[in-house]
């Protein structure tokens, strides 16, 4: 961990994907251009600091940093010119930023007072919960930081609404003999925090190597064609899943090549209506409207658009030499038939909302 009496380099407080590359492995030294150092301590949280005393650093050194009150241990994660860019575009005021300094590299001592405070966090945690349950505080108490010096941890909690916590500050101060930090999370943050397992198999995101949490919303799995099952979309924490984002680009970029309009086609053998689209194969499903039971035949994008063209020119041509039966299993990818299940759901919600109303509609009192 690049400290003294230390040969190994191992941080076992953030595991790293396997499979992954290392972006910023080959990039040149820039610690000559600035002074300002990124360093990351327990799971997500990372802040910025300055080394004024010129301390020759490098990723994943462990670092001994200055805090308020005493000091703090994390590794260093940026350096020089890189750091500095991550700090404007992540800290909006600058002003109000104040940079501390990085007093030196991890000692042997330093490392050993470390590891005892990290010891102390599941215990206080319990203990934490227990305390805010006796108050009766509607508040979770999802984690607990303590700074490397043992001096100061941070208490992190999940709360729906505004929660006086000033008498829980004092029971945890007399009883853990230590000063208190409350910072409010929500549940994406928690599960990061936490860690676990993603239905792909893999470990989550938010806790090996995402850093921010961007917002995610049901449009960008509708636009690539996903079920809009909420139990498939949502993650660990029970918002949108993160990888929702990753290959939408591809999707949205694909789907400029697909017609806007008249989707639905005119054919020798009448109205030929679509229902399904693969984007990412530039391959769309119909169904004749008059002959449901002659099954489906899938077209080429730019089939489709040769067709869509004849169309306008008041043609009817064949599709006979275009398209091809549906035979195999059809994929799993849905755009048409995705809007249609949403509205029906809502207007299923809606039916029992208004039979709800009629079923708790209170009695008028009965005149004498």
């Amino acid at each position: 961990m690049s400290c003294n009496g230390c040969t190994a380099n191992i941080d076992t407080d953030r595991p790293q994907m396997l499979g992954t590359f290392d972006w910023l492995s080959d990039l040149p030294d820039t610690t000559h251009l600035s002074k300002m150092v990124e360093v990351r301590f327990k799971s997500t949280r990372k802040e910025f600091f300055m080394n004024e005393d010129g301390i020759p650093l490098k990723r994943d050194d462990l670092v001994v940093v200055a805090s308020s009150p005493g000091h703090d241990v994390g590794y260093v994660s940026l350096t020089g010119r890189l750091a500095e860019l991550q700090f404007k575009r992540k800290v909006k005021n600058p002003n109000r930023y104040t940079l501390l300094k990085i007093y030196r590299k991890a000692s042997a001592g330093d490392v050993e007072k470390w590891e005892a405070s990290k010891k102390r966090e599941k215990e206080v945690m319990i203990r934490a919960r227990q305390l805010a349950t006796e108050l009766g505080l509607n508040m979770k108490i999802g984690d607990v930081e303590f700074r490397g010096d043992g001096v100061k941890a941070i208490f992190y909690y999940i709360a729906d609404e505004r929660v006086d916590f000033r008498e829980l500050i004092k029971r945890y101060a007399s009883e853990f003999r230590i000063k208190v930090e409350m910072k409010q999370i929500g549940v994406r943050q928690e599960a990061g925090r936490v860690g676990g397992f993603g239905s792909c198999g893999r470990e989550l995101c938010c806790s090996t190597w995402r850093t921010d949490f961007s917002s995610i919303t049901s449009e960008m799995a509708l636009k690539q064609g996903l079920s809009p099952s909420a139990e498939k979309m949502a993650g660990r924490c029970g918002k949108l899943k993160c990888c929702l984002m990753y290959e939408l680009d591809h999707y949205l970029e694909a789907q400029e090549d697909f017609p806007n309009e008249l989707l639905d086609l005119e054919t020798d053998k009448g109205i030929a209506r679509h229902f399904k689209t693969d984007i990412l194969q530039k391959k769309i499903w119909y169904v004749y409207a008059d002959q449901p039971a002659a099954g489906s035949f899938v077209l080429d994008l730019e089939d489709v658009k040769k067709i869509i063209n004849k169309n306008k020119r008041g043609e009817k041509p064949s599709v006979q030499n275009m398209g091809a039966p549906v035979v195999a299993k059809e994929p799993t990818m849905q755009v048409g038939s995705v809007n249609d299940e949403i509205i029906r759901r809502n207007e299923k919600q809606k039916l029992k909302t208004k039979r709800n109303k009629r079923k708790f509609k209170p009695r008028e009192p009965q005149k004498k």
